[in-house]
């Protein structure tokens, strides 16, 4: 009888250790988690900074190289969330978490070779698109770490009895990136550089009354569809063609619409032109990129340029990861 007792109390004692573990192991992932998105989001308000203050900078090259140590320091936290080791529960938050500093660090990336152009007035309006269209991997990391990270760590806590935020509780980063949802618009970039848009790409008559805008549907390459959840491996060595479906859902026929593609960590681009879209219709366009991309893992953002009178921007654009190997 003794010998049982003395059994019970080791395998209590075995099993209260176990869980002990485990909840330490919780908690310190979660603080990492925390720390982590916070310097990442102070990363973001000083990027934002340095745009809003782009036309007092002494030059373009110095405002160019304030950017892109942003970006080295954005690198640097995606590195840090990749070494993370955490608990089995959150294998998928953990992915997720390290999904949405990659897109920030390859957001920042891109914008940096456009914030020359965007302050010349013969570059402007392209420059000042491309960097619209990035804004858009920084909404996408919010969302991705707010609703896809954050709530499951957070469950995790919870189900193991740890109290959450509070004097006493884990600490939990609820913030953003992105300091204002007007970065995703064209004028609201050019206002925060102090640049004028060239009238070419602005509306030079009134837009017609109700909603105006598209859509990016889907893309795939030589039939094999991306997806924005998990990565599409591609042959290496070849220069794809992107075929992409884009449906205007809006009330008003549109001209001329762009749908452009970006690749992280490289310059290589593509673009694609429908002459005209209908109401409620959905349309196909080939997209040829620039350039065959060196093996590897990549983001791939594809989106569909804005239309005079667009007042909605978060449907756009997707961001596919894609590995040429």
């Amino acid at each position: 009888m003794a010998l049982l007792i003395v059994l019970i109390l080791v395998v209590v004692g075995v099993h209260s250790c176990q869980v002990s573990q485990q909840n330490s192991a919780l908690r310190d992932y979660s603080d990492n988690v925390a720390s982590l998105v916070r310097a990442s989001n102070q990363t973001g308000q000083r990027f934002f900074t340095l745009l809003s203050n782009g036309q007092a900078a002494s030059n373009t090259t110095t405002l160019q190289s304030q950017v892109d140590e942003a970006r080295l320091t954005a690198d640097g936290q995606l590195s840090k969330a990749e070494a993370l080791s955490a608990p089995d529960q959150l294998r998928g938050a953990q992915g997720n978490l390290v999904l949405a500093l990659q897109m920030r660090r390859d957001g920042i990336g891109n914008i940096a070779p456009q914030v020359q152009p965007a302050l010349q007035p013969s570059t402007a309006g392209a420059a000042v698109n491309s960097i619209a269209a990035e804004m858009a991997r920084f909404y996408a990391s919010d969302v991705l770490y707010k609703d896809y990270t954050l709530p499951v760590i957070v469950t995790a806590l919870h189900n193991a009895g740890i109290a959450v935020g509070g004097a006493n509780g884990v600490p939990v980063e609820s913030g953003q990136f992105l300091t204002d949802i007007q970065w995703l618009t064209p004028t609201f970039i050019a206002a925060s550089l102090h640049v004028s848009l060239p009238s070419s790409t602005t509306a030079t008559t009134k837009a017609a009354p109700g909603v105006h805008g598209h859509s990016l549907d889907a893309c795939s390459v030589g039939g094999t569809a991306l997806s924005a959840g998990s990565a599409t491996t591609l042959p290496a060595g070849t220069t794809p063609t992107l075929t992409c479906q884009v449906t205007n859902d809006g009330q008003n026929t549109e001209t001329n619409v762009t749908v452009k593609a970006t690749i992280s960590g490289t310059s290589i681009t593509g673009q694609g032109t429908i002459p005209q879209t209908q109401a409620g219709q959905q349309y196909t366009v080939q997209i040829p990129l620039s350039g065959a991309p060196p093996a590897g893992t990549y983001s791939m953002t594809v989106g569909v340029q804005h239309v005079p009178g667009e007042t909605t921007f978060t449907h756009n654009s997707q961001t596919f990861p894609v590995t040429f190997g």
